[in-house]
């Protein structure tokens, strides 16, 4: 059984170190989008505290962490492109599973559980942004149902930006 649940101040730690694992699993397919400052644990922590930062968990093992952010992504404001709905949104950001889970479909079964959260909020639009270099989760992406809208400028370089319209599922 799986479930999306806010993280605590507790699971910091390991939250992080989750985060440290998809960086190097990022360098093992040969690109960088995080750097060594870029999520850092205090970014983790401001997650955590404003209630952004979410676990997914297996079986209540923490297999994977993100911030799901419903106060949107100012950095979206300004896309070369067009957005497909401009209506309230979730905007998911550091997307990272520890690594025995990876190649489990987990993926699919976090962004399933996303958007049943924004369905309870009453929000039906999630966008994300991802490297151009991060092919794997660009598949993951358009597996998932999300479509390519244009190009934003976050973290002072350019991404790829994504969306999927939801109904009332």
């Amino acid at each position: 059984m799986y479930t999306l649940e806010l993280a605590r101040l507790n699971d910091i730690a390991l939250c992080y170190e989750i985060i440290r694992e998809g960086r190097a699993f990022q360098k093992e397919q040969g690109f960088e989008q995080w750097t060594e400052t870029y999520p850092n644990q205090d970014t983790i922590l401001n997650d955590i505290q404003s209630q952004k930062g979410y676990v997914i968990k297996s079986n209540g093992d923490i297999a994977g962490y993100m911030c799901i952010d419903f106060s949107g992504e100012p950095a979206y404001a300004d896309i070369k492109g067009e957005w497909r709905r401009d209506t309230p949104y979730a905007v998911v950001h550091r997307m990272a599973f520890r690594k025995k889970y990876r190649g489990t479909g987990l993926a699919g079964i976090a962004f399933k559980l996303i958007e049943e959260l924004c369905v309870k909020n009453d929000v039906r639009n999630i966008r994300v942004d991802t490297d151009f270099s991060n092919a794997r989760m660009q598949h993951i992406l358009k597996k998932n149902g999300f479509i390519n809208c244009g190009v934003i400028v976050f973290q002072g370089s350019e991404k790829l930006a994504f969306d999927k319209l939801l109904s009332g599922i």
